[in-house]
């Protein structure tokens, strides 16, 4: 297990190829025996399962590790959307030679089937013609246990954005309890999270150099298991870095010291100092040493699964360890199993991101599915993905926990010889590139100022509460490339729909004019999710004023460019932190503001995240928990979130019913009546009466009432029914 924590890695394309490479590259990566016997291969050394339809496109995580592998002189196979009731479906193309590699896909199979309110969505936008109902639920531990079942000595790998938010014990937001790691209930040998490139081909490598699967330890951004602590290392307790108890304010959430602080690490031992302090440099260079060779002990699973305060404990810990330049390994034990997690991977550079982009993808999807539309594909085959990673912290978004908070840009080079290959090979382009994008829209070359100070911040967010003085804001790369690119022979025009940083555009007025003259199709979204400083205080965002200043940028450089546009402001339902009042305050200045929402978006306890573990534990975990500490409100149950959507849709004669009694119950009747000062109406329209339930309607119809019944009445209706 490497010493280490900053030892450089090699260079993702520096390996030597596989003897497979004499095959050469294939037109697509195959489906069938039939595929495979075209390419004269008898056997794959790889076969990667995955819950999406295949589309041999970069912004598929498949496709991307397939086309790694396959540069590297490995034979890869896709096994796309099986039937997982039988290992029927896990055989067709052999025995793999080195590895199973399994995700759920480009989204967790949770979200993808499930809506917030945890209804069955009706389809499925990573399947032809968006088909619901082509994978299962928890995909990756379901498609790891029918590979084993096929081929029992085979190792399995999972990955993907299922298993990378899963990798330790985690809220489950559709079972309503905590979760083992995905690493035991998928029965997989390891687990590869967040962008995998790098562990992925080191693993591959290596099992082909005949290295047992039980060998590979220690890489970073993979999980797997330990029978005892590595020799060399020591355990701290996590409850030595946040100790569970009483509140006390911090400036930075997470950070133990000043990122910048220059005295020595408590942990290591005074003696061990006395002896290497001949220089300031044989100092520093004990301390990192002594940090990279410590291993945190989160509280075990079974601690957890019973304590809300606990988890809340366990996850303040674990988001404090993503930062590639200092983040530590931990530990779990889960019943007679130790889960160790690996500090996160080195982020790619430039040239490796270039590398991996400019891979011979025929970016269509395979032609198994003929004439299908992939609704998923339809809306990203115009689209660019620039950089990846965010470090803006949002409370509910995994992209941090997933993709890291390091940005990793491509070359301006590389991102134009994507477009000129779109606009060249797509039988469908029509001139428009729909997203010049990733994450963020605007995060784009952006990083600290000092390489040093990065990698010693513990900070989960550059941007909150205010934009970090270290954080370079310089949009001039950007520009530039926007500039370029739409100054391509045969583009007419470039338009920008990835989330927009709001709060760094304002940084850069001559960025915002640029983006809002030749960059918006007369709508531009943002995402300030609340006007209320409780709920966004939680969620880790910039307060309305800095939306006033974007929109007053905004309308000024569109009325100098002489066109009429117009932002559309994304907000949240039900937040940890958000009380029916605010929502309330929310629904307020929709209206005074004349917006009125086609499609509202309600909080999604997505697994890891630092939101989760408030809605979890009840409690504000962006500050030390205790037992004490004050309850933040929660909106859980099923009538208080739909009244919280129902705020967002306020114009909406459906949800003026439940509008009304909140704002009786609240003592807001005044918002009531026909007036333009009015939030709702007092009439309803015929046919617009929100219609009840079944379950409401068998009471009401047995009871007259429209509350729930008393038991006695409950048990005679009963029987009347049986009668």
């Amino acid at each position: 297990m490497s010493a280490s924590a900053l030892t450089t890695p090699p260079g993702l394309f520096s390996y030597r190829k596989y003897w497979a490479h004499r095959f050469g590259v294939a037109s697509v990566l195959p489906m069938s025996r039939a595929e495979m016997d075209a390419l004269g291969w008898d056997s794959c050394d790889v076969i990667l399962v995955t819950g999406d339809a295949y589309i041999d496109h970069p912004s598929f995580g498949m496709a991307l590790i397939g086309r790694l592998l396959e540069a590297q002189g490995f034979r890869v196979g896709i096994i796309s959307q099986p039937d997982w009731t039988s290992a029927k479906d896990f055989t067709p193309l052999g025995r793999p030679n080195l590895f199973f590699g399994v995700t759920g896909g480009n989204m967790d199979s949770m979200v993808n089937r499930y809506t917030s309110d945890k209804k069955i969505r009706s389809n499925d936008a990573y399947t032809a013609d968006g088909a619901a109902g082509k994978r299962p639920d928890r995909a990756v531990n379901v498609y790891s246990h029918r590979c084993r079942e096929a081929y029992k000595d085979v190792p399995i790998i999972i990955g993907g954005i299922e298993a990378s938010l899963r990798r330790i014990a985690h809220y489950d937001y559709w079972s309503d309890k905590v979760r083992k790691s995905v690493l035991l209930d998928s029965k997989a040998d390891l687990l590869v999270y967040g962008n995998a490139e790098r562990q992925i081909v080191e693993i591959a490598h290596r099992l082909a150099q005949g290295e047992p699967i039980s060998d590979l330890k220690g890489i970073r951004g993979t999980v797997h298991f330990v029978k005892q602590i590595p020799e060399g290392f020591r355990v701290k307790d996590s409850t030595e870095l946040d100790k569970p108890g009483a509140l006390s304010p911090l400036q930075n959430p997470y950070q133990e010291e000043p990122a910048c602080d220059k005295k020595p690490d408590t942990d290591t031992n005074p003696a061990e100092i006395t002896v290497a302090v001949n220089s300031i440099g044989n100092l520093k260079q004990l301390m990192r040493d002594s940090r990279s060779q410590t291993v945190i002990r989160l509280p075990a699973y079974e601690a957890v699964k019973d304590d809300p305060i606990l988890y809340a404990h366990a996850s303040r810990v674990m988001h404090g360890e993503t930062n590639p330049g200092n983040a530590r390994p931990l530990i779990q034990q889960h019943e007679s199993r130790q889960v160790w997690i690996n500090p996160p991977p080195i982020p790619l550079t430039t040239k490796e991101m270039d590398g991996v982009f400019d891979l011979p993808y025929s970016r269509v999807p395979h032609k198994a599915y003929g004439d299908a539309n992939v609704p998923a594909f339809e809306m990203i085959q115009h689209s660019v993905n620039i950089m990846r990673g965010c470090f803006g912290g949002c409370t509910f978004c995994s992209i941090t926990e997933h993709e890291g908070r390091i940005i990793q840009s491509r070359s301006e080079d590389s991102i134009i010889k994507e477009i000129e290959a779109i606009r060249d090979t797509s039988p469908k382009f029509t001139g428009h590139i729909s997203d010049l994008g990733g994450p963020t829209a605007n995060m784009y070359r952006l990083a600290c100022k000092d390489e040093k100070i990065e990698k010693a911040c513990r900070k989960p967010s550059c941007v909150y509460p205010g934009i970090c003085p270290n954080l370079d804001t310089n949009h001039a790369p950007l520009i530039k490339l926007y500039r370029r690119a739409r100054a391509l022979p045969g583009i007419k025009k470039i338009f920008i729909a990835s989330g927009l940083r709001y709060d760094l555009a304002v940084e850069s007025p001559e960025y915002v004019k640029e983006l809002v003259t030749h960059h918006v199709g007369g709508y531009l979204k943002i995402a300030p999710e609340h006007t209320e400083r409780g709920p966004l205080s939680k969620m880790m965002k910039p307060g309305m004023g800095t939306y006033d200043r974007f929109k007053e940028m905004f309308d000024k450089y569109s009325k100098e460019a002489g066109k009429e546009q117009y932002l559309i402001p994304y907000f949240i339902a039900a937040h940890p932190g958000t009380t029916d009042q605010d929502m309330l305050n929310l629904a307020l200045w929709l209206k005074s503001h004349g917006f009125r929402a086609d499609q509202v978006q309600a909080f999604l306890p997505s697994p890891m995240s630092i939101a989760t573990a408030m809605y979890h534990s009840g409690k504000d975990t962006l500050h030390k928990v205790s037992r004490k500490a004050e309850d933040i409100s929660i909106p859980k149950s099923i009538k208080q979130r739909r009244l919280h959507k129902a705020f967002l849709r306020y114009h909406d004669p459906k949800n003026w019913p439940i509008l009304r009694d909140a704002l009786n119950a609240m003592g807001r009747n005044d918002l009531i009546g026909n007036g333009k000062q009015h939030l709702i109406p007092s009439f309803q329209p015929k046919g617009t009466a929100e219609t009840p339930s079944k379950i409401q309607q068998f009471k009401t119809k047995f009871t007259g009432l429209d509350n729930k019944p008393t038991k006695k009445s409950w048990d005679k209706n009963k029987n009347t029914k049986k009668r």
